[in-house]
């Protein structure tokens, strides 16, 4: 038999469970590999970390992630802290990650090298979007701290170099939590105004921490999407940064990204110096040219006597040609017309006329009995119209006829004197001769005239009555 003391419900052991592995096993520091790793929207990860002979479940929550700059990825060594725990809710044992670093490369290197193969895929390191730094440089725009020795570096360096430029300076943290975001606003405000011919990104040496505001990739794609040039000048020699792979060039130090940007004024002296030597040499020679060009042109000018001689004997030749022509023309045409003779001769032009009389007569012939063939039809067409014509003229008397009859037998019954016949008359005034339709329209003594079926009354209106 059991006793029901010792009966646990399936959460009470697993709590259980969970109590005795936290309280029992501490806190340790586990390597592995990752894998079946999980990102979902609730921003934790899961992933398994095994070994040739093991695995465990493993969640990172994301409280917990703030410290790490690599992004995990399947197959990559890891050495965890991890406090191990018991998921109630499945029953699975699992680690809860505190830390998290990958074997044999630093936290921030690998993910140095991780964004660095990011970008470079995407093609922001290709040469092909660099933009060329300006000839001529009237204003410099320098991104760093205004209380550190970079800006006074780059001063000394352009006063003892070029001193012509002038220097905008826009102040930004270059170090610590958030440096990069006030960083990418001075570079975006730089280029906004609009008022600068290149742009430096500068600030001193540093270790890697201290430099990784540089090696954020928000702050690399506002320098690929920069429009004025900028120069990347961050750390010592030894110093390589995200921001210097982006960027349209990269100087060692501030002090030599100065010197990139801008020309010696020495060397500006000098060459123009040369440049004012080999122009003068320049036009000395193209005079030298010039004078030489007329010279040979003074040559080429013919006198009027050698113009002569020359224009007479071109007269000569030509009309040597002209005659050769026109004997060559005459000679053509003889033989043309010896030939059209003996054409002539061999065509007879009596024959030809009798073979005309031939032809005029039979066509003569054949004309006289088209025409009479022709007057034939005609007639027979006109006896056969005319007989058409009679009997559609008598049809359409009749037709007529028959109409008229029938309209005069309607006119009949709609005449007024077929009325007056019935007993009725018509009566209108004598002058104006209007039918008096109203009593209001007659007067007294006024003479009216009375039409009956057989005659006309004429009458006096000696009384009016109305109805």
């Amino acid at each position: 038999m059991f006793n029901l003391d010792e009966i646990y419900t399936v959460s009470d052991f697993l709590s259980l469970c969970n109590k005795t592995v936290e309280n029992n096993i501490p806190t340790s520091w586990l390597q592995g590999e990752i894998s079946n790793l999980a990102r979902p929207a609730s921003g934790h990860w899961y992933f398994s970390l095994k070994d040739s002979r093991g695995q465990v479940r493993c969640a990172l929550f994301r409280l917990n992630q703030r410290n790490i700059k690599f992004n995990p990825e399947n197959g990559l060594e890891v050495l965890v802290r991890a406090a191990p725990t018991l998921y109630e809710a499945r029953g699975d044992f699992q680690l809860i990650i505190q830390h998290v670093e990958p074997v044999g490369v630093g936290n921030l290197n690998l993910a140095f090298e991780q964004l660095k193969n990011k970008l470079s895929e995407e093609g922001l390191f290709d040469s092909t979007h660099k933009k060329p730094l300006p000839a001529i440089v009237k204003t410099i725009g320098v991104i760093s701290s205004s209380t550190g020795a970079v800006i006074q570096d780059i001063i000394r360096v352009l006063n003892k170099r070029y001193p012509f430029a002038h220097i905008l300076l826009f102040d930004s943290v270059v170090q610590g939590q958030g440096a990069f975001e006030k960083i990418g606003q001075a570079i975006i405000a730089a280029d906004n105004s609009q008022r600068c011919d290149v742009l430096i990104v500068a600030r001193g040496g540093g270790s890697l921490e201290d430099l990784w505001a540089f090696n954020e990739e928000s702050l690399a794609r506002i320098i690929y999407h920069t429009k004025t040039p900028i120069v990347s000048a961050i750390g010592h020699e030894t110093d390589t940064t995200i921001a210097d792979f982006v960027s349209d060039a990269s100087a060692p130090t501030p002090s030599a990204a100065a010197m990139l940007v801008t020309p010696d004024r020495l060397e500006l002296r000098s060459s123009l110096t040369k440049l004012s030597l080999l122009l003068h040499q320049q036009a000395v020679q193209n005079q030298q040219r010039k004078q030489t060009a007329l010279d040979q042109l003074k040559l080429r000018i013919n006198t009027p006597d050698r113009q002569l001689n020359h224009l007479s004997q071109q007269l000569d030749y030509l009309s040597h040609r002209l005659n050769n022509t026109v004997t060559s023309l005459i000679e053509t045409q003889a033989f043309k017309l010896s030939t059209l003779f003996s054409n002539l001769k061999q065509h007879s032009p009596k024959e030809q006329i009798k073979h005309s009389i031939a032809i005029s007569q039979l066509s003569a012939n054949r004309l006289d009995r088209q025409i009479f063939q022709t007057i034939s039809n005609y007639k027979q067409t006109l006896v056969q119209l005319n007989v058409r014509l009679r009997n559609a003229s008598l049809q359409l008397i009749e037709q007529q006829k028959h109409q008229l009859a029938s309209h005069a037998h309607a006119l009949g019954h709609l005449s007024p004197l077929s009325t007056l016949s019935r007993g009725y008359s018509i009566t209108t005034t004598e002058i104006e001769n209007q039918v008096l339709t109203s009593v209001t329209n007659t007067q007294s003594d006024q003479i009216i005239k009375t039409r009956l079926s057989d005659g006309v009354i004429i009458s006096k209106v000696e009384k009016i009555e109305k109805n």
